[in-house]
């Protein structure tokens, strides 16, 4: 497959010294879903905006389907929908209205049928003759996607898009997502939802402190993120690890108060029955036991260190 954008060593650095992205390389193919994490200030929102041509950055960095950025901005442009983070739609505009104008911005000649049709895939179709601010935020939020949408762009940015939406709205948006993909469509979405990322993308990216830490496959990487840890407290401190629990990969706290075991939760078999049998066998007593699941952050840091 041919990369529909390419983003060359990009540093962005602004005014006051904060320096948002760091030498960031980065190859998206056509018709391919890309989930971007990372925490709060990572730079997931200056790569987008860097890309749309909404930021000063260096020439020659970003290509868009073939076009250069800085040099055909217009170009490039012309193939991109942004949905942005914040909500912006004239309040007393009625829906389709909104839409048609966002088409007609691009240049675009007038399709009522098209239009229609895009409303009906969002769910907005009942709604085309309200006006916006009797909207609730979700259908707000479709409306956003609606106007990115109006120009039948072949790149589709999604910046947190699901935020301040319910479930049932969640997954609707993930079908038109899906649609979308099967028309060929690029999409890149930034999301705090892991379960929003390993549900439809193809590709996750990790970015934080404005590099891209990684970029992957989404079975590989989720496979590395679907592990629990089991910590078992003992009655008395061990000095080491016996050699027929070697099999486990336990690890013992400095301490020796705490054995650590590590399982994939999405296996048949965890291992943990085995494990404590093994253990009353080599005499260990027991205290406690407890589990826990790396957050999000927790995830972030690990792979930093990485």
């Amino acid at each position: 497959m041919n990369s529909i954008i390419s983003v060359k060593n990009l540093t962005k650095i602004y005014d006051n010294g904060f320096k948002a992205l760091d030498n960031l390389s980065l190859e998206i193919e056509q018709g391919e879903i890309v989930a971007l994490l990372g925490p709060n200030g990572a730079g997931k929102t200056t790569l987008i905006s860097a890309i749309c041509g909404l930021l000063s950055v260096p020439e020659n960095k970003i290509i868009v389907g073939g076009f250069d950025v800085a040099k055909d901005y217009r170009k490039a442009r012309s193939l991109i929908g942004l949905v942005p983070q914040e909500i912006t739609i004239e309040p007393f505009e009625k829906v389709k209205n909104t839409v048609s104008f966002s088409r007609g911005l691009f240049g675009k000649p007038k399709n009522s049928h098209f239009i229609d049709q895009l409303l009906k895939d969002l769910s907005l179709f009942d709604k085309r003759d309200s006006k916006n601010m009797m909207l609730s935020g979700g259908m707000k939020r479709r409306v956003m996607i609606a106007k990115a949408l109006s120009h039948e762009p072949k790149i589709l940015f999604l910046d947190e898009p699901t935020a301040g939406v319910d479930v049932d709205l969640r997954k609707d948006m993930w079908q038109v997502v899906a649609r979308l993909r099967k028309s060929g469509v690029t999409v890149i979405l930034t999301t705090h939802y892991i379960e929003e990322a390993e549900e439809i993308a193809d590709r996750i990216g990790i970015i934080n402190k404005g590099e891209l830490l990684l970029i992957e496959n989404k079975t590989a990487l989720m496979h590395r993120m679907g592990s629990k840890n089991l910590v078992i407290d003992l009655q008395q401190a061990a000095n080491k690890i016996p050699e027929s629990l070697s099999h486990y990969n336990l690890k013992l706290s400095d301490d020796g108060l705490q054995l650590h075991y590590q399982y994939d939760v999405r296996a048949q078999k965890t291992g943990i029955v085995d494990l404590l049998s093994e253990l009353k066998k080599a005499s260990f007593k027991l205290r406690d036991l407890q589990t826990s699941q790396s957050s999000l952050e927790e995830i972030f840091v690990n792979l930093i260190k990485e």
